[in-house]
């Protein structure tokens, strides 16, 4: 049996051969049209990557975040869109391992773990996006039923999930409701996907808004069941640690896949008789894009590391994914001024890079927001005596 790293590295692997395969020859055509990539996705589901840290005992891989983290950097170096995909799915299957009951799981987990079901996350609100505190969404008791009624909007996969992890406000306070609803169909009970947002980048995959208008669902749907009341937005925040570690390490597959074009092409483009890549200006900026990459893929390891070993990550999610997501964007610009002309170009990757990349400045908290969270942890763990 081989040990965990082996285990880690071979999955890994396997992925880094499967973008290269399927992902690469066709990511900008689809990305273009803005077309879901719906056989791509199906070798995803049998490579069991929507399953890939969800417990063996419920049909998962049961793998740490360490190996998501890589495969998640193959993914976004081949095509960014992809890991979104992955990433809100697993990121409510993280919500009912961690918090769900044993029913919860057993009732949801295998389904997710085969991508029979695919689940996404629904926070952000028109008026509420990074304070969750401001949600207004409601969900009001009826029995052995809740009511919910508002309006989500930036909810990635929402029309294509089958299962909603959805933040709603409640008499004991913001609760997470896990909320069944049918793949595909944009009308469905009280809940109707009104509106596909149209974006600079990301492409490929749906962003809806969400409308629920008295969508009713079973109180056995609150997540942790009774003792989950008003407990949703310290579930949903933890969750979103995982998210952030998410994006930086998107921002870690863009960069490379920035990086390592610019690396190539410097070494083939010719100007005054040499490849720019021995000119001195070129130098500095492949050797500022390698040394900006390398510390924001240490830095998602770390982050990762501590999430795995249960440890607090707060200040470590953050870090990671403010300076992967600032190294992303730097990276991707340079690589497009390293290519010239070119580069701007729809014949190259280079602009894609260019355009997915300030996502993850923005995705799972801005980076403004980054920075305090940040700040406020650092000053909580080094209070004056």
């Amino acid at each position: 049996m081989g040990t965990d790293v082996d285990i880690r590295d071979e999955l890994i692997a396997t992925v880094r051969r499967f973008v290269e395969k399927d992902v690469l020859p066709v990511a900008s055509a689809l990305e273009h049209a803005d077309e879901y990539p719906a056989a791509i996705v199906a070798t995803m589901a049998e490579l069991g990557l929507f399953g890939v840290t969800i417990p063996e005992a419920y049909g998962g891989l049961g793998l740490d975040l360490l190996t998501y983290i890589g495969v998640i950097e193959e993914l976004a170096a081949g095509w960014m869109s992809l890991s979104g995909i992955v990433n809100t799915h697993v990121m409510a299957a993280n919500l009912l391992k961690m918090q769900g009951t044993e029913d919860q799981k057993q009732r949801w987990l295998p389904r997710l773990a085969t991508a029979e079901i695919r689940g996404c996350l629904s926070l952000s609100e028109p008026d509420a996006g990074t304070d969750t505190s401001a949600l207004k969404c409601r969900a009001v008791r009826d029995g052995d039923e809740y009511v919910i009624t508002g309006t989500k909007t930036w909810v990635t996969n929402g029309q294509r999930a089958g299962l909603i992890a959805l933040a709603a406000r409640t008499d004991e306070g913001i609760t997470c409701f896990m909320v069944e609803k049918e793949p595909g169909v944009d009308h469905a009970g009280g809940i109707t996907v009104s509106k596909n947002i149209p974006k600079l980048g990301y492409k490929g995959l749906e962003t809806v808004e969400m409308a629920y208008d008295g969508h009713r669902v079973p109180a056995e749907c609150v997540l942790g069941g009774e003792a989950g009341l008003g407990r949703g937005q310290h579930f949903i925040l933890s969750a979103l640690e995982v998210g952030r570690i998410n994006i930086a390490a998107r921002s870690v597959g863009v960069g490379r896949a920035a990086f390592e074009a610019a690396l190539q092409y410097a070494q083939q483009r010719e100007t005054f008789g040499k490849p720019i890549a021995q000119h001195q200006a070129i130098q500095l900026k492949l050797a500022d894009m390698a040394t900006k990459l390398e510390a924001a893929r240490l830095l998602t390891q770390s982050a990762a590391r501590k999430k795995d070993a249960d440890e607090r990550c707060d200040v470590e999610a953050g870090m990671a994914k403010l300076f992967a997501s600032e190294a992303a964007f730097e990276i991707a610009t340079d690589a497009m001024r390293i290519h010239g002309g070119v580069g701007y170009t729809t014949e190259l990757p280079i602009e894609r890079y260019y355009r997915d990349a300030p996502l993850m400045i923005i995705g799972e908290g801005t980076n403004e927001i980054q920075r305090i969270v940040i700040a406020r942890g650092l000053l909580a763990r080094h209070p004056l005596e």
